[in-house]
């Protein structure tokens, strides 16, 4: 069965979205929404899955998350832009996955075993569970494509798992198998304090992290206190090996300003750290200033933003109630 090119895409609004989410998924959804029919995500389900948030932390996250996507480029218009819990056909499907997954397969996703860390009794059926609900997430559109990191690939390889086995199980051909978009590993961020982790808004300490909230002079001194090493920069790309700190810097840089690292590390070569941070500050500046500025724009009239998220979830249950009623019909579930 020939289905139509469908992106789904979803991020957690937990707030603090940083240079890494932009760099690492959000600008690359602008560039896909040409070329894709594109449905993103707040998943604020999902946010709820570790712990519980305080009510208007979460509508105040959400909110401001909506708004770094549209401030990126992200055309409300052009696609679906909502929040999960705006339809429930979400969490209807993941039940039906639940039944179908197995828990072997469950067993073996790595980021539960992250995130539940050694108090593994104590973690949410929720959050051991959720990598269903991503699968439906995914298929309650019959999505065809996911961009992921190479973080999330078990999960697209569970969903199609998940598609398969109904499939068969039903000896239909309901759910394509979906496959992932992986985008090379120059846009994999690390943290300004310690090149070896991953930029991530669960970081202790601010300076770790580009926020996309964060004024030019708050990105100056990030840049200036970001950690680097003794060396002097390197003439080519290779000798950024083993230089952790480095090359997160350099491929901050080249991300930024649309270069190859080796176009980079050109620009840059023969240039002291001091004057390297001075030249990255006005290219994040330039990049981030813009962004930042609409996005404060936008949160200042929520109402606006609640509208764009309500009209896109009802788009979103426009596309998702057919596939439903399918679901329904093939399991034998009796509909109103």
């Amino acid at each position: 069965m020939a289905f139509q090119r469908r992106i789904f895409s979803g991020i957690q609004p937990t707030g603090n979205l940083h240079l890494g989410n932009y760099l690492g998924a959000v600008r690359n959804w602008v560039a896909l929404q040409n070329e894709y029919e594109c449905i993103f995500c707040m998943v604020d389900m999902h946010a709820i899955t570790a712990s519980l948030l305080n009510a208007d932390e979460l509508r105040n996250s959400t909110r401001e998350l909506a708004a770094a996507m549209i401030a990126s480029g992200i055309d409300p218009k052009k696609n679906i832009l909502f929040n999960q819990s705006q339809n429930p056909d979400h969490a209807t499907l993941a039940w039906i996955f639940n039944c179908v997954a197995r828990l072997g397969w469950m067993n073996r996703m790595t980021q539960f075993k992250e995130k539940a860390g050694k108090d593994r009794e104590n973690a949410s059926l929720g959050l051991y569970a959720y990598p269903a609900l991503m699968a439906a997430d995914i298929l309650v559109y019959k999505a065809t494509h996911v961009p992921v990191g190479e973080d999330q690939k078990q999960h697209i390889e569970l969903t199609r798992d998940i598609a398969q086995k109904f499939n068969h199980d039903y000896a239909t051909e309901l759910f394509p198998i979906t496959e992932p978009l992986i985008f090379g590993t120059a846009t994999r961020v690390m943290s300004l304090r310690d090149g070896a982790k991953k930029m991530s808004k669960s970081d202790a300490s601010d300076q770790s992290r580009i926020n996309l909230t964060d004024t030019a002079d708050m990105i100056a001194d990030k840049i200036k206190r970001a950690k680097t090493d003794p060396e002097l920069l390197p003439d080519t790309a290779a000798g950024l090996e083993g230089r952790p700190e480095a090359q997160n810097l350099m491929g901050i840089y080249a991300a930024l300003s649309g270069q190859t690292l080796d176009q980079a590390v050109a620009v840059a070569a023969g240039k002291g750290w001091g004057d390297f941070k001075k030249l990255l500050t006005e290219t994040a500046v330039s990049v981030l200033d813009p962004i930042t500025s609409e996005m404060r724009r936008l949160m200042a009239d929520p109402g606006y933003v609640d509208g764009i998220l309500r009209e896109g979830g009802e788009k979103a249950r426009a596309l998702s109630a057919p596939v439903v009623k399918e679901v329904y019909d093939t399991v034998g579930f009796l509909r109103p």
